[in-house]
């Protein structure tokens, strides 16, 4: 029931209308009570790490909005693929959409330090889009400043460049594009494995050296076929590659938190092992599929580089911060690994005194394996698509979080 003053005929008694004002008091100081203790749980609510959702809401709120993308700078290439949208000049290809609905739009390549172009935005800026290959670190320190921060979306997969837990400690939303780049890097994978199983890097460097010396390839060449392969991880772009290595006749171990599907791993023949440190030991080729957490950062150290087999062949396109990097650059120094190739590094990009530029037996490069051009149409339609969700409050395919009300993706914690 309530009460409303100025709603009593005229004629009744000023008794009743001394009781009525009395329980309208009355109800008032107790709304009041009332009031004061929900602004008091709320904001209690709001500090502590499992309600982070309170802090930021998931989805924009009305009005403009600034976003900031980092992404590498292309230079002379920009004009040379009108589909090259995965770089600075190309902006994923969203310019004049955000810009023609009021928003801002700032991308940017300089992304370190705190005199850089990303350092000046973070303070009032909604949504940071970055890649993983040219990452824009976004640490606890990063979030703290950020007091607009509402969104961080990851053009490609892989979300290790942003402090999860922090994220989620402040109520952020993170997402990524899943698989919109898995075929592009399982292929570079079977790439990388026929370039170090053939030996191939020196020959190369002969020819355009003007050498010719077979014994110096040969040596040390062999055929992919009756060797046993092992991915450490068979997600989307494990389990492609397992599939793509089938025709060439290998023996595939895999190693992962979870069996596949019974009738997919008979069709790719591919043998679970659950026990990784047993698996190790039994593969002359080991592909890394795993993404970075605070467990398997720094996995591969000296102890576990040493239960390979002597004459173990690496790739890894997961992340660099997986290896020991010092360790790795050993074990190709003594030769118990007999080659190393990736596309990934840590720090990112990565200096010129990093000791796997110069370790012998290696095939590495920049991070372009999930960069290809196909890859980058997929990457930016589906930032876009995110986009327009978060600006109409709707929710993302459930498979694109990685960070949502405070709770971590399963493959993160």
């Amino acid at each position: 029931m309530t009460f409303q003053l100025g709603h009593y005929k005229e004629t009744e008694s000023r008794e009743k209308k001394n009781q009525s004002q009395h329980r309208l008091q009355k109800k008032s100081k107790s709304e009041m009570a009332m009031k004061r203790v929900a602004t008091s749980a709320i904001g209690a609510l709001a500090s502590s790490p499992g309600s982070s959702a309170l802090i930021r809401p998931l989805h924009a709120s009305p009005g403009s909005k600034k976003i900031v993308g980092v992404f590498y700078k292309a230079n002379e290439y920009a004009s040379m693929n009108p589909n090259f949208v995965g770089c600075v000049e190309g902006a994923l290809g969203i310019r004049d959409w955000l810009t023609s609905q009021g928003h801002e739009y700032i991308v940017t390549d300089d992304k370190e330090g705190p005199h850089s172009e990303l350092e000046k935005h973070i303070p009032d800026l909604h949504v940071l889009i970055s890649t993983p290959f040219h990452p824009a670190y976004v640490t606890a320190e990063r979030i703290k400043k950020a007091k607009n921060l509402q969104l961080l979306l990851t053009a490609g997969i892989g979300s290790d460049h942003i402090d999860l837990n922090a994220a989620a400690a402040a109520g952020l939303t993170v997402a990524e594009v899943t698989g919109s780049n898995v075929v592009s890097v399982a292929e570079d994978e079977l790439m990388r494995i026929l370039i170090l199983v053939r030996n191939f890097l020196p020959g190369y460097h002969q020819a355009v050296t003007g050498d010719w010396n077979v014994a110096g390839i040969a040596y040390r060449a062999y055929d992919l076929e009756g060797k046993t392969v092992g991915t450490v991880g068979a997600g989307r772009i494990g389990k492609l590659l397992l599939q793509r290595l089938k025709p060439f006749n290998c023996n595939l171990l895999y190693h992962d938190r979870l069996k596949m599907d019974p009738e997919l791993e008979n069709q790719i023949g591919a043998k679970f092992e659950e026990d990784l440190d047993k698996m190790l030991p039994k593969c002359d080729i080991i592909v890394i599929n795993m993404p970075l957490t605070d467990k398997t950062r720094g996995m591969f150290d000296k102890e576990k580089i040493s239960k390979l087999k002597k004459g173990v062949l690496i790739v890894n396109n997961a992340r660099g911060a997986i290896m020991d990097t010092q360790a790795v650059a050993d074990a190709c120094s003594s030769g118990h690994i007999a080659g190393y190739s990736g596309d990934v590094w840590y720090p990112q990009p990565a200096p010129k005194d990093h000791p796997w530029r110069y370790m012998p037996n290696h095939a590495m490069t920049p991070h372009i394996s999930g960069t290809t051009i196909d890859a980058q149409l997929r990457y930016a339609a589906g930032v876009k698509d995110m986009l327009e969700r978060y600006f109409k409050g709707e929710e993302f395919p459930q498979q694109h979080y990685i960070v949502k009300e405070g709770k971590l993706a399963s493959q993160y914690q």
